[in-house]
């Protein structure tokens, strides 16, 4: 059993706070909430409405999973947090679900909150687990 391997990444969005793009124990890999931020440029403006920000939440996860040489599949959980959750509920669910097969939807959990970084409509985590 190795200890937890902290992995932060050039290639990912700026970080919003400090944290670890992700953490990675014993196989197991804990990815920090993205935001829907421009990976080039985190000055820009988020992208307008919550289907949109889901886009680039889910984007900006997938590079994070590239840059440790996943992807979606590996995807085991998912969390995810609105500020308008009655509002953007339907939609934000119509858009995360095209990222994934219908027969292979990772666990998930979505909350309502009051408040992300940036004033963001959405955020989304991962728990990933590598191959055996």
């Amino acid at each position: 059993m190795g200890g937890p391997i902290f992995h932060s990444f050039d290639a990912a969005p700026d970080k919003v706070a400090p944290f670890s793009h992700a953490v990675e124990c014993d196989g197991w890999v804990q990815l920090t909430g993205q935001m829907p931020t421009d990976p080039e440029d985190d000055t820009k403006p988020l992208p307008e409405g919550v289907e949109a920000q889901t886009r680039r939440v889910m984007d900006n996860l997938i590079i994070v999973l590239a840059e440790l040489g996943l992807d979606l599949s590996h995807v085991l959980s998912c969390r995810v947090y609105l500020t308008e959750f009655y509002r953007d509920y339907e939609t934000m669910n119509e858009t995360y679900k095209s990222y994934f097969p219908a027969d292979r939807l990772p666990a998930r959990t979505c909350v309502g909150v009051t408040g992300l970084a940036k004033e963001a409509l959405v955020e989304i985590d991962m728990v990933a687990r590598r191959p055996d």
